[in-house]
């Protein structure tokens, strides 16, 4: 960590040519189980990681709005009078997209001075690890302290999601910003995207002897783009179909009548929904009851259901779920929203090596890209570095 925090500050320096008021940090996410429950009310059960993003933030006596980055070569720049959404394009959707929501959500912008952001990160992009969500749960806070605006984490979490729904244009939903904002080291976030009321659940992974691998398959994914569109639909004619305001008001008994009303596609589509909320609970019951060694079972009929009834999932993807488990994994799944990305492994910690060195040589094997294989820890959210 000490090292992005040193590149965001010499970034801002060298591009700015003066020193930064202050730095922010935000955190990417796993998502523990929980997959595409967000959008429909339902819930989910991430973590916040030992990855960052860093924000260098100056203030500027004037009403412009600068933002550069490591990750993009161009100076992105405008004028806080006219932040809209047509009016953003790219990378920097993010970031100006956040100074934007805040309006949505009662700020005088104004009111308020121009600033000078430099962004940094080791969040893997377009790895299913919210890249994107660290981004703007940094540039949220860091706007929410220098402005002045008094909002809280809940708050600003819904302003990130704002960003990414109408600036970036992906239709998201909650969980990824509020993982980033809310997060607490060995904790996972039990959250209810209807209530937005979240808990913080003991993981204790580190005395079961036990660690989250993930496997960044390399295969690039995007949010923006038309699969996930599409799951959403799906996903909201089932509700209508079976007369609710959204999948969370449905159980596992509603779908022998969903079976009938809807098309198979559909069907599956929403039964991945309503089962994965159901596994969420259970996680949640069994960590508390038994503890993490017992969740494998959970993590593995996630998967399944990604990969057959939503189809979410990549050749990848299967693979290194399925080499992970076979060489000592206690369970496996993919995380994030799907279309490439990574897998996350529950392994014990004397296995790794040995799921690590499997999963290389399957992808070789199959000709595969080499993947990226790391350890996360669950960490602390978003702060004031």
């Amino acid at each position: 960590m000490t090292d992005i925090r040193d590149d965001a500050r010499a970034g801002f320096e060298a591009v700015f040519g003066r020193a930064a008021d202050g730095l922010w940090s935000a955190p990417g996410r796993v998502n523990l189980i929980g997959e595409h429950t967000d959008y429909n009310e339902g819930f989910v059960l991430p973590f916040a990681i030992d990855r960052r993003t860093v924000v260098a933030l100056g203030v500027r006596d004037d009403r412009r709005v600068r933002v550069a980055s490591t990750f993009a070569d161009e100076l992105a720049e405008i004028d806080l009078d006219a932040l809209a959404p047509d009016a953003l394009g790219g990378w920097s959707a993010y970031p100006l997209g956040v100074a934007w929501a805040f309006g949505e959500f009662g700020a005088d912008l104004g009111a308020v001075p121009g600033v000078d952001l430099f962004i940094d990160s080791d969040v893997p992009v377009g790895a299913g690890l919210s890249s994107s969500a660290a981004i703007e749960s940094a540039v949220a806070l860091a706007l929410n302290d220098v402005w002045q605006l008094g909002l809280d984490r809940r708050t600003l979490a819904r302003v990130g999601q704002r960003a990414e729904n109408v600036a970036v244009g992906a239709p998201t939903g909650i969980m990824d910003q509020s993982a980033s904002l809310l997060g607490q080291a060995d904790h996972a976030v039990f959250l209810d995207c209807r209530t937005l009321d979240s808990e913080l659940v003991p993981l204790g992974l580190a005395e079961a002897g036990l660690a989250i691998l993930v496997i960044d398959t390399g295969v690039k994914h995007s949010h923006a783009t038309g699969g996930y569109g599409e799951r959403r639909a799906a996903c909201e004619r089932g509700a209508a179909a079976l007369g609710v305001s959204s999948l969370r008001d449905a159980t596992v008994d509603d779908l022998p009548r969903a079976q009938q009303l809807l098309d198979d596609v559909t069907f599956r589509r929403i039964r991945h929904v309503i089962t994965e909320n159901q596994r969420v609970l259970d996680t949640v019951a069994v960590l508390r009851e038994q503890g993490a060694s017992a969740i494998g079972e959970l993590l593995d009929a996630s998967h399944r259901s990604m990969r057959d009834d939503f189809e979410i999932s990549v050749p990848e993807l299967d693979l290194a779920v399925e080499t992970a488990v076979a060489a000592g994994a206690l369970g496996a799944r993919m995380t994030g929203g799907g279309f490439g990305g990574a897998a996350i492994a529950l392994v014990r910690v004397g296995d790794l090596s040995r799921v690590q060195v499997a999963v290389d040589n399957a992808f070789g094997e199959h000709a595969f890209g080499q993947p990226d294989t790391f350890v996360v820890t669950a960490s602390d959210g978003a702060a004031r570095n």
